[in-house]
């Protein structure tokens, strides 16, 4: 039979289904080339656009191949970080991503920047914007201003701080908490954030002075107004310090008003109690009415159960603290991990001798007829209305000179009040009386008071965060001529090198969450604290395997070892464990922040 001859679109439309030849309908046939034309084209269209689309950015840091430990509690992963600008903007697996620097995490712990939840160095960064003992442990946010802040001041309190200031060539030019962040801004410039409370003590001599004066309606109002300038300028909330002077002579009443205000503005509270020792379950009280009755919520700083008659005390501590939340209160703490403390010489002596200016305390100390009084009331173990860590710390052999401004004096430091004693050939008690009086009121001392039991207690309990108590110092320059308690050295390297890889006492996720999230949600950081996209970025990575303090109580001037690079607001300040040259901290304002209050 002869074959009929088709058209080429025919002959084209014919195709294969399940194993035999059919033949399309041409109309169909055309359609759907059209389509596939089309779609052609488009793909074509589209990869011609992104083709001249310009990459996107390489990363400013890229962090790689770490052991990411987010800072919430969560199991560690596997992962890389990466930082543009201030801020984290990417976490997963980045390898191959463009990147300006690019950090090998292999082997590292990669965690967020560590909060410092009293580390008292607003005054230290005016003298060296370092913070050179924070960075290396790790520490890249500090919380400051405990019961006397930097600000506000007046005239007066100016004059009387002034030779401390002078000492160290600084100038206070500020007068409040809007004027000192301007100057950390513009001129000081550290390389951590800053973050401060407005504290009662302060405040109450700025109104009221020093001495032991009851507040009056008027002065109150003076004082809760102070309060609320300071938290419109960004105070984080309130601080009290009640041990000492001036904060010891403020009333419950008083601090409950004042709590109140910083709570109208979002703050919270923060108090060193009125007790740590015999009267401890009565500070606890207070500290707990002050949150109840400002419905505010509370922390109690550098947690402790002080002198021997109390060791073994913080398991109930802890209780209290807990039977407190469930009663609804929102109330934590924090601690260093140590077992001495440290704080000015003076306060071995009693509340009477301190109360008023540094210049009244040194007229009574020169007081011959005053001395037998002084000595009497030091060794007194039933001592009410003040602290006597004199002896609570066992006396001249459980109290060490730590620094002295006065440099005739610095032959002093590291040596007990008794070997001071027997140098000078006195009694330990007239040799400290005479070391404050020559020092003007400026020595700092250790003092042996705590238990390592109490210390791990509170160190594995949940609510608990961590703190170091103390400023940042230095190897070199002007924070390197005295010594201090190693815990400004040493703190965050102590507990992940002695507490968690050696004594496994906590794991490595749940001490990071106490050195970030923990803190950052306390004192409302809402930006930091944590590893997430968007977040800023503070980073700390550090070797597990090697991180340590290598501070000691005799011999306390040396960086910890192990952290390997620290990032503040996406800048690097350690790179490959040594410290750079930026400077990047910014202060951290509070919840009542007002653009340009107080100006």
């Amino acid at each position: 039979m002869a074959r009929r001859w088709r058209s080429p679109t025919r002959r084209l439309a014919v195709f294969a289904v399940s194993g035999s030849i059919s033949a399309m309908p041409s109309t169909i046939f055309r359609h759907r080339v059209a389509c596939i034309l089309f779609l052609a084209t488009a793909v074509t269209a589209a990869a011609m656009v992104l083709r001249a689309q310009p990459a996107p950015p390489p990363y400013d840091v890229l962090i790689t191949g770490g052991r990411i430990v987010d800072g919430t509690g969560a199991p560690w992963f596997r992962g890389d970080v990466a930082l543009s600008s201030d801020r984290i903007v990417s976490i997963g697996q980045l390898a191959g991503r463009p990147a300006r620097q690019t950090i090998d995490a292999t082997g590292l712990v990669v965690a967020p920047g560590f909060i410092d939840m009293l580390g008292q160095s607003e005054f230290n960064v005016l003298v060296d914007g370092r913070a050179a003992s924070k960075i290396m442990q790790g520490v890249t946010t500090e919380i400051t201003g405990e019961g006397v802040s930097i600000a506000p001041v007046n005239d007066r309190m100016i004059r009387e701080a002034k030779p401390g200031w002078d000492h160290f060539h600084v100038v206070q030019d500020f007068k409040t908490i809007a004027d000192y962040f301007t100057r950390l801004e513009t001129r000081s410039k550290p390389a951590i954030n800053i973050g401060t409370f407005v504290g009662a003590g302060g405040v109450r001599d700025y109104v009221i002075g020093r001495d032991s004066t009851p507040s009056t309606p008027a002065s109150l109002e003076q004082m809760k107004t102070l309060v609320a300038q300071a938290m419109q300028q960004g105070a984080l909330g309130l601080s009290s310090s009640l041990q000492y002077v001036p904060d010891r002579f403020n009333s419950i009443d008083d601090l409950v008003a004042m709590a109140k205000v910083a709570r109208s503005y979002g703050g919270v509270y923060l108090t060193h109690l009125r007790s740590e020792s015999g009267l401890m379950n009565e500070a606890l009280d207070e500290a707990f009415q002050v949150a109840e009755r400002a419905q505010i919520p509370t922390e109690v700083w550098h947690l402790k159960t002080a002198y021997r008659a109390n060791w073994g005390k913080m398991p109930a501590v802890l209780r209290r603290i807990e039977e407190a939340r469930a009663r609804g209160l929102d109330v934590t703490a924090n601690q260093y991990p140590y077992i001495r403390a440290s704080n000015d010489l003076d306060s071995c002596l009693p509340i009477w001798v301190r109360e008023g200016t540094d210049a009244q305390m040194i007229a009574r100390l020169k007081d011959a007829s005053l001395r037998d009084r002084i000595k009497t009331d030091m060794d007194d173990p039933n001592a009410t209305g003040w602290e006597n860590q004199w002896y609570g710390s066992g006396g001249g052999d459980g109290v060490m000179v730590a620094s002295v401004l006065n440099a005739d004096l610095r032959k002093y430091e590291g040596m007990t009040l008794t070997q001071i004693g027997k140098t000078m050939g006195k009694d330990p008690r007239d040799a400290l009386m005479d070391l404050v009086i020559a020092d003007q009121g400026q020595t700092a001392c250790i003092i042996s008071i705590m238990t390592e039991d109490d210390v791990r207690t509170a160190l594995k309990h949940p609510l608990v965060s961590i703190d170091t108590d103390s400023g940042a110092k230095a190897e070199d320059g002007p924070l390197s001529e005295s010594r201090s308690h190693p815990r400004a050295w040493g703190t965050f390297a102590r507990i992940l090198g002695k507490y968690v890889r050696e004594e496994k006492l906590l794991t490595l996720e749940e001490a990071i969450r106490k050195m970030t999230t923990r803190p950052a949600a306390r004192v409302g950081l809402q930006d930091r604290g944590i590893l997430r996209p968007g977040m800023a970025a503070d980073v700390t990575i550090f070797d597990p395997a090697t991180i340590r303090d290598v501070a000691t109580f005799e011999d306390p001037n040396h960086y910890s070892v192990g952290v390997k690079h620290v990032f503040v607001n996406g800048r690097a300040v350690v790179l490959n464990g040594a410290i750079t040259s930026e400077r990047p901290g910014r202060p951290l304002r509070g919840p009542g922040y007002r653009p340009a209050a107080g100006r």
